[in-house]
């Protein structure tokens, strides 16, 4: 019986251990950057229809920004496969609208494209090799389409 007593003291903290609660992962910090590029593409979508003269770039932005979050997604996915309550589904938002002057369209661009820049290339010494590559050229993917719009 006192055998029996001490292997149930034993093993009562394995078993909590085993059946404790765990904490989630951290947000996968590409994931913000998806979405991010994601509302860019909508943004620069918005800025091609309303200003004909920002038309041509805008819409370059937008493809490439849309890239950007298409092979920012499925990195998170390969690393965190999506489960059904995870995975990004389309939001009822509001398309977002352009700004009413083409000045502050394409100051809105700039904005959107040098904070893209900077978050992606911030993350770069934080990740494993294989995603700062992935952050490297979507830095430098922004950095050459502000080009664009001068």
């Amino acid at each position: 019986m006192l055998r029996a007593g001490a292997l149930a003291a034993l093993a009562a903290p394995l078993l909590a251990s085993c059946f404790g609660e765990t904490e989630p992962p951290a947000p996968d910090p590409l994931a913000e950057l998806a979405a991010q590029a994601r509302s860019d593409a909508a943004t620069a979508t918005a800025i091609a229809s309303a200003h004909a003269d920002l038309a041509a770039a805008a819409t370059l932005i937008a493809q490439a920004r849309q890239e950007h979050a298409v092979a920012l997604q499925q990195e998170v996915d390969r690393e965190r496969p999506p489960t059904s309550s995870t995975a990004p589904s389309p939001t009822g938002a509001t398309p977002p609208s352009a700004p009413p002057s083409a000045k502050e369209a394409e100051q809105a661009l700039t904005q959107a494209l040098t904070s893209a820049e900077q978050q992606a290339a911030g993350l770069v010494p934080t990740v494993p090799a294989y995603r700062a590559g992935l952050l490297g050229s979507v830095a430098a993917g922004c950095a050459s389409l502000r080009e664009v719009l001068s």
